[in-house]
């Protein structure tokens, strides 16, 4: 199966028995508020929101929203709402967290912790899901928000990641392309490298449940007929569900430059963890961090 766009993945994920729960840490930001409140009319989430209490139901009176005590837990600091929303999650009580008006550093210190944490054994890797007008399907690009630069076993766990998230959407064997500047491999592009051996992992069933390719270039995997004057035959050109970047810096402006200058729509959230972690920057929309916590309910 495709998801085409993300009214597509709402309608999917409304399809769902029951509301995911989500943990709102520091939920005194109006953007994160006004998305939360979205998904919350849309049948997607059931929020509990962790912060000052009165700042919270301020901020939704100026939305035109009323809160219940019942669904606020109160928190003296960034610090302390960071650590119950993690509490929360380790629990079972929600099903994911979602970041406020916090620094990404204290959310993620809380859920890194050895003792009272949300680590699994796996990487975390942030993973950007984009509806860009000019392509036929939803689009994964990562890791462009967690790890830095990773290595070959890293790469490895991110794909994992990237497909586990597909394959919770209904999607049976999705198309990787792990990008390279060249289609073939050259021992001085460490990263042609590295994606040659990724499709080998793939081939001797390393890394299963999808279709790897690559090293492949930017324009073949998205533009078929780029791979045709060129003569590379992959069922990935012109068709991939997943991109993997060679590193943060590659996958950040990708990112960036399908949302400002491609006009895509983006949601984007850490997998990897117990739980999935809605974790956009503070510039973001509050569409964007609505889409987020439709596909952190998806993947939950």
């Amino acid at each position: 199966m495709v998801i085409k766009n993300f009214d597509e993945l709402i309608k999917k994920v409304q399809s769902f028995e029951g509301r995911k729960k989500v943990a709102v840490a520091a939920a005194h930001d109006e953007h994160a508020l006004e998305a939360v409140f979205h998904a919350a009319e849309n049948n997607i989430v059931e929020p509990v929101f962790i912060g000052y209490k009165e700042k919270i139901k301020e901020i939704a009176a100026k939305l035109g929203k009323t809160v219940s005590d019942d669904s606020i837990i109160e928190a003296a600091d960034d610090n302390e709402a960071a650590a119950k929303a993690v509490e929360l999650a380790r629990n079972g009580q929600v099903d994911f967290i979602m970041k406020g008006k916090l620094q990404t550093a204290d959310l993620l210190r809380a859920v890194v912790d050895k003792e009272k944490g949300l680590r699994t054994g796996k990487v975390m890797s942030h993973v950007s899901i984009q509806e860009v007008p000019s392509y036929h399907k939803l689009l994964i690009t990562t890791d462009g928000g967690m790890m830095m630069y990773p290595d070959l076993e890293q790469k490895k766990k991110i794909i994992e990641n990237a497909v586990g998230v597909l394959h919770s959407l209904g999607y049976e064997n999705p198309k990787v392309g792990v990008l390279a500047a060249v289609e073939t491999v050259n021992p001085k592009m460490p990263e042609s490298v590295d994606a040659g051996k990724l499709k080998e992992m793939n081939q001797n069933g390393e890394i299963t449940g999808c279709i790897v390719e690559g090293p492949i270039s930017y324009d073949i995997a998205m533009n078929k007929e780029s791979g045709e004057i060129k003569g590379f035959v992959s069922p990935v050109a012109g068709d991939p569900d997943i991109l993997i970047v060679p590193n943060i810096t590659a996958g950040n402006i990708l990112g960036k430059c399908l949302v400002y200058s491609a006009g895509a729509k983006m949601a984007g959230f850490i997998v990897g963890a117990k739980v999935p972690i809605v974790l956009t920057s503070r510039g973001s929309s509050s569409e964007e961090k609505y889409l987020s916590l439709v596909i952190s309910a998806a993947a939950s």
